[in-house]
């Protein structure tokens, strides 16, 4: 492993466009734009960004286009003492626009082809690996790339985190090579065939994972909450009820999986690495667009 230790995030980085409006319009009219925000944004890029928020080293693989918005967000991402050394250019730089109402949030995604990594990409950047004692894999990206990212980072002695979901036989390979898991309802569903609604079946889902490799996993329960799982134990931790209201539930996914991975790294406990972590997605849904805001944790 190397001595230098940090983070690597391999997966998507883009450009984040945020509207805030009262009400969406029928399909002939107009809404006015409350709040706008473009920043820095995509699932790796969030993660790496709460990461570094929460004061580990970082470093991010990805690709952004050979274009303005990609410079812009290289330049940002620097700017928050990311290491974008190993960042491909090329095409498009991936959009996401999210318009947020009084009724949620909506997404609308352009991620191009030439936006998502390839192997020749993770070969490019063997360096980044032996730098770091953690990577972490956000599993939207192609599976071959992924699986060469794994590979890199065994190699090295690296602590494995998956991201999300994948499927067919590549699920194996990738949970094989995994320390630490995390998924969403609908992602655990696509994993295990199960898809939480109550605590029992996230257990039942959880024990499915841990006998495929990883040694924690973290499920969220539709509606209910997350439970985080380790060989010998579990804990559920309930979606806290009151409080601040939620602004937009965006990035709550990416500011959790940074909390425990970040408390991981410590050397904490599971459970209080699930702590962390909800404490980490109660401070980002606070406020608007998925970028988290980990800084005062």
């Amino acid at each position: 492993m190397s001595s230098s230790g940090g983070f690597l995030v391999v997966g998507q980085i883009g450009r984040d466009l945020v509207l805030r409006i009262d009400t969406m319009p029928d399909s002939s009219g107009a809404a006015p734009v409350l709040e706008r925000s473009e920043l820095l944004g995509g699932k790796g890029a969030n993660q790496a960004v709460g990461l570094r928020q929460l004061g580990a080293d970082v470093a991010i693989l990805g690709v952004v286009g050979d274009d303005d918005a990609g410079a812009a967000v290289l330049t940002e991402a620097r700017a928050g003492g990311i290491d974008v050394e190993h960042v491909r250019r090329r095409g498009t730089t991936a959009l996401v626009v999210q318009i947020v109402d009084g009724n949620g949030t909506r997404l609308l995604e352009h991620a191009p082809e030439e936006s998502l990594l390839t192997v020749a990409d993770v070969e490019a950047g063997a360096a980044a690996f032996e730098r770091a004692d953690t990577v972490c894999l956000q599993l939207q990206q192609p599976a071959e790339a992924l699986l060469a990212a794994a590979d890199q980072a065994r190699r090295m002695g690296a602590r494995v985190v998956l991201d999300g979901a994948v499927t067919g036989a590549h699920r194996d390979a990738l949970l094989a090579a995994a320390d630490v898991a995390r998924a969403d309802a609908r992602e655990t569903g696509i994993l295990t065939g199960i898809e939480p609604e109550h605590p029992d079946e996230a257990e039942r889902a959880a024990r499915m994972l841990l006998a495929a490799g990883p040694s924690v996993v973290a499920l969220g329960v539709r509606g209910r909450g997350d439970l985080v799982a380790w060989t010998g134990g579990s804990r559920f931790f309930p979606f806290p009820e009151g409080g601040a209201p939620i602004v937009d539930p965006t990035g709550a996914g990416d500011a959790f999986l940074a909390g425990l991975v970040a408390a991981l790294r410590r050397g904490a406990s599971p459970e209080t690495a699930g702590a962390d972590a909800v404490a980490a997605a109660a401070s980002t849904v606070r406020r608007l667009g998925g970028r988290p805001d980990l800084s005062r944790l």
